[in-house]
């Protein structure tokens, strides 16, 4: 791709996510979305084959559904109030068809099928763009609407959402599709927490942010897809599958690291809110997560090269490929645990 049409594409796709996030106007919202969708897909589509070709489709189709449900709801809402304002929701069909259709955009459970699929279909750094930038704007949405949203719909499907995301994942080997179910549970966090504490959602989303785009960033160092592709790279770069090993742990939410915090916090609100047995199907089905973490971290860390390694030093090239952030998102990835203290006193 011409890298000028690539930089308009990218500019483009910032915009219409900016535009979604920074309205209070409906339409303008809306032509936010479709902005972003517009630019996303060629994006996709940057190194043409037939499976990007089908997951440009997939993407396509589901997006665009999900868009004209929107605009149904934001139609419906204005013939019922007779204003475009976005946190202003009067008509519980409304409520419920706009909770869909993010749901859609987002990848929540029952609507999560395409998620897995497109990321499995896109390079790598297209997928760190679709896990993480192209959540912003729907959340955004939920975020300002969160007041009149229909409770038990967006719990139902954000607990859904979690036990799908563990056992998704459970026997994939592909690392785009174990990220993509990682996403859906993630999502299903940040969604449960969503009518409780707004707040809250937004710090999980900017942990789970960070924490993806480390893993993502570590994979194409490494330029690995599978697990058998990651379980070669302690014989040429073992500092960095170290620090792999730290990065999938903190995301399956073990206690000394950041990915702790969110879980913890979440638990904690839900808990004050006079909840008992949803956090603790929420913390059961965290634990496929989990699983499906330590998986990797076996594969990654704890299995030994097939031929030993009798030079000191492994004869390479040098690498080509410059990580400049990664140190700093490892650090955010990993050790951000002692700050929960002077962030639940902000929140």
């Amino acid at each position: 791709m011409n890298p000028s049409i690539f930089i308009i594409l990218l500019t483009t796709l910032i915009l219409g996510t900016m535009l979604v996030i920074t309205s209070s106007h409906w339409l303008l919202a809306w032509i936010g979305f479709e902005m972003n969708m517009m630019a996303f897909i060629p994006i996709m589509m940057k190194t043409p084959s037939p499976r990007a070709t089908e997951a440009s489709t997939k993407y396509l189709l589901t997006q665009a559904t999900a868009s004209a449900l929107l605009m149904m709801a934001v139609i419906i809402n204005l013939m019922y109030s007779g204003q475009w304002t976005i946190t202003k929701l009067f008509n519980p069909t409304a409520s419920t068809l706009m909770t869909v259709a993010l749901a859609i955009k987002l990848g929540l459970a029952p609507f999560h099928f395409w998620v897995p699929e497109v990321t499995q279909g896109i390079p790598l750094t297209t997928g760190l763009i679709l896990l993480t930038w192209q959540k912003l704007a729907p959340l955004s949405i939920l975020y300002q609407i969160s007041p009149s949203i229909n409770l038990y719909l967006m719990l139902i499907m954000s607990l859904l959402s979690i036990l799908i995301g563990g056992w998704g994942g459970l026997n994939q080997t592909q690392l785009r599709k174990i990220m993509a179910y990682s996403s859906i549970a993630h999502m299903g966090w940040m969604t449960t927490i969503l009518p409780y504490s707004p707040t809250l959602m937004l710090l999980n989303l900017l942990i789970y942010i960070m924490m993806t785009f480390t893993m993502f960033t570590l994979f194409i160092q490494n330029s690995t897809t599978t697990t058998l592709s990651l379980a070669q790279t302690w014989n040429k770069t073992p500092i960095i599958t170290t620090l792999t090993m730290l990065t999938l742990l903190s995301m399956g939410g073990l206690p000394p690291l950041s990915g702790f915090m969110p879980k913890w916090m979440i638990i904690q609100e839900l808990t004050k809110n006079d909840l008992l047995i949803m956090p603790t199907f929420m913390a059961i089905t965290a634990l496929l997560n989990l699983y499906f973490y330590m998986r990797l971290t076996y594969s990654t860390a704890l299995t030994l090269f097939p031929s030993t390694n009798n030079m000191k030093m492994k004869w390479q090239f040098y690498p080509t490929k410059r990580a400049t952030l990664l140190p700093t998102a490892i650090v955010i990835s990993t050790m951000l645990l002692p700050l929960t203290p002077m962030l639940s006193i902000l929140l």
